[in-house]
């Protein structure tokens, strides 16, 4: 299996109103260093996974809708608890669609799965990995 990696960030803010994250609970700020792998079986006739370019503006339009906002007033995320684990699917969702779109050129139709990560921290990260139907 062949793959490429590309790389943005993203700063929010968001609360996690659950006993359960105990001081995650009240509004806190998070940086989150976002990467993206993309996945085919085999190589374009251009000897690649996917134009990095075109992942790259791809995973950057995506992410600029959560940048320097606060989750907790996004009418999409409403009644949600927006973990690092959800934001993963969901943005795994939209890229998914971006790539059946044709967003991410010719080489998004082979694609055969993606997977998003979202690092915390140097100490702390989570994924959603995923096929592409």
């Amino acid at each position: 299996m062949f793959s490429v990696e590309v790389r943005d960030r993203i700063m929010i803010g968001h609360s996690l109103p659950d006993p359960f994250f105990g001081p995650a609970q009240n509004m806190h700020g998070a940086t989150f260093v976002v990467d993206v792998a993309f996945f085919r079986e085999t190589l374009t006739r251009h000897n690649v996974v996917v134009d990095i370019g075109a992942a790259l503006d791809v995973l950057r339009a995506t992410l600029k809708p959560l940048n320097y906002q606060n989750l907790d007033t996004l009418p999409q995320f409403a009644g949600q608890l927006t973990t690092t684990e959800f934001l993963c699917k969901h943005i795994f969702d939209a890229l998914a669609a971006a790539a059946k779109s044709g967003a991410l050129g010719e080489d998004g139709a082979g694609l055969s799965r993606i997977r998003v990560t979202l690092h915390e921290t140097d100490l702390a990260r989570a994924s959603f990995e995923g096929p592409l139907a």
